[in-house]
């Protein structure tokens, strides 16, 4: 029984880390003219969040244009990974 326990917290612990990480695998984010947010993680992945602040997709290759004219590509669409950081952010954790 003691054994069960040990292994869930110690589950929970390592999901907890990841979560935490990945803010800190955000390594840029632009603002898009439409008010959207792109965020750009380490890997080069992207992912984006609307101008309510709702994370949404967006399919690969797509063109999209920053505040200040600068045109990007869209690559992948890490959904998962900007809702994890955004809500973990207003969790306040």
């Amino acid at each position: 029984m003691l054994m069960k326990i040990a292994a869930a917290a110690a589950s929970v612990l390592i999901a907890t880390s990841a979560f935490a990480a990945d803010k800190v695998n955000v390594a840029k984010s632009y603002e898009l003219k439409d008010g959207s947010m792109v965020y750009v993680f380490k890997d080069g992945k992207m992912a984006m969040e609307n101008k309510a602040g709702l994370v949404v997709s967006m399919k690969e290759g797509h063109a999209m244009e920053t505040k200040d004219g600068q045109k990007i590509m869209m690559k992948g669409n890490e959904v998962w990974r900007l809702d994890d950081v955004l809500n973990h952010d207003r969790r306040g954790n």
